[in-house]
């Protein structure tokens, strides 16, 4: 997963959750889907597995089969082909309905029930499920505060519609969460966003994610946001054919072919300063030596040190942690060496 920094600005929209919850094993099996009178596959023999408490972000061109990869595992639609199997369960022996209470689902459009208050939406599955009346209202209560919305004077009893799109899409994912559930399918769930919110709920969300560690399945056309947010990419291909999947850095490092090269991007050596932090660098260090008055925090990635070196002359850097202790100096020369790649 791409480092990030969170924006400190504001209250943050997916506060602490307090430790791990439930995830499962997804694993797809040589999955296929064929439409009738197609004139070819929409998935053909998909097989990958995201490991518990992962992010896994399907990414591809358009009608490559990112949504309908998604659409089977909750069986929205049945595989025409294969299996899918969640904690080592196929999921084609469960009912169809009770497959979906225990899976959370995020999408673009959010989806919310516009009838329905924020706290009725949010207790929508814990409903169905048959929770008591106490419960219910105790766990809508901890996901306002989880998603940061508790403090929004009235929230729980505002409509969708009196909702900004941000204010919408967290209360979409304390719906996702409702149930605690092992899963998480996410549609596109940031898309209709603007750019600087769209960050700011992607950086909050992999926060949330190292506290409650679901699997998580993210769909995106933007091999950018799936650089940033997953811990696995698959990149399919027209037809539904898996062109590779891999963590972000042997993607960037070793794309399979010219298709995952040139999807990933020709600036693939900058995007891969992007997955490394300054405190997994081997430093210069002081030993002694003058250190740079210019400071910057070790938890900065690679290449927004080499942004802030250019745009400041190329000078180095004196990298510090939290406490404010030098850990070494990082140079331009330093940060473009590892951009000296055989593959890049």
């Amino acid at each position: 997963m791409r480092p990030y920094t969170a924006q400190p600005e504001g209250p943050s929209p997916f506060p602490s959750a307090g430790g791990p919850q439930a995830a499962a094993e997804l694993e797809l099996r040589n999955v296929s889907k064929r439409y009738p009178g197609a004139a070819s596959a929409a998935i053909e023999d998909l097989s990958l597995t995201v490991p518990a408490g992962e992010i896994c972000v399907l990414v591809g061109p358009s009608g490559c089969g990112k949504t309908t990869a998604m659409r089977l595992i909750n069986r929205m639609i049945d595989p025409s082909g294969g299996d899918i199997l969640l904690e080592g369960r196929s999921v084609l022996n469960r009912d169809p309905s009770e497959l979906r209470r225990e899976i959370g689902y995020v999408i673009q459009q959010v989806g919310l029930f516009p009838h329905l208050t924020v706290a009725d939406n949010i207790a929508t599955v814990p409903k169905l499920l048959g929770w008591k009346r106490a419960r219910t209202a105790s766990r809508v209560d901890e996901l306002l505060e989880l998603v940061g919305l508790r403090e929004v004077q009235g929230i729980a009893g505002r409509y969708p519609a009196q909702l900004s799109g941000g204010q919408r899409q967290r209360v979409g994912v304390a719906r996702a969460l409702a149930a605690d559930p092992p899963l998480m399918l996410m549609d596109e769930p940031f898309g209709a966003i603007d750019p600087i919110n769209r960050e700011r709920l992607q950086d909050e969300f992999l926060r949330l994610q190292e506290q409650v560690r679901k699997t998580v399945v993210f769909v995106t056309h933007d091999i950018d946001e799936a650089i940033k947010m997953g811990d696995r990419i698959a990149i399919l291909r027209e037809g539904g054919h898996l062109a590779q999947y891999d963590t972000p850095q042997d993607l960037l490092t070793h794309p399979a072919d010219e298709f995952v090269a040139q999807f990933v991007g020709a600036d693939r050596g900058l995007k891969r300063l992007g997955l490394t932090r300054l405190d997994e660098m081997q430093l210069e260090q002081v030993n002694g030596g003058p250190v740079p008055k210019d400071r910057i925090a070790a938890s900065t990635t690679a290449r927004d040190a080499l942004s802030r070196m250019l745009t400041a002359g190329g000078g180095a850097l004196a990298v510090v942690d939290d406490d404010d202790r030098v850990q070494g100096i990082v140079t331009v020369d330093l940060v473009t060496e590892l951009l000296r790649d055989p593959s890049a």
